[in-house]
């Protein structure tokens, strides 16, 4: 059950597509909230809230030094949707093999 806690939260983190925005960016490599927030129509307190909420989903880790919050993405979070996503598809794929022997046996 754990499992899809972690699962759910990824997922609703991923639903907006700010949060997936964000996301994207982090995969060319860490960047401050600053610069993140730079690329989106939206007031800082705004955008703060969606960092909150993938750092909750620990899609993201963040680090202040000073006065500069740098973002992180955590790649390693992605896995708990691609191993999701690779169960669903065995899954489907057991049944369409299935139909499959039973259409052409049938024929």
């Amino acid at each position: 059950m754990a499992k899809y806690q972690e699962l759910d939260a990824v997922l609703v983190a991923l639903a907006d597509p700010t949060r997936r925005g964000v996301v994207r960016r982090l995969g060319e490599g860490p960047a401050s909230v600053g610069d993140l927030a730079g690329a989106f129509p939206i007031t800082l307190p705004s955008f703060l809230k969606h960092v909150r909420t993938l750092e909750s989903a620990g899609l993201i880790r963040t680090a202040k030094t000073g006065r500069v919050r740098t973002c992180v993405l955590n790649r390693e979070r992605l896995a708990v949707v691609e191993d999701w996503l690779a169960e669903q598809r065995s899954v489907w794929e057991q049944r369409t093999d299935r139909l499959e022997r039973f259409v052409t046996e049938e024929e």
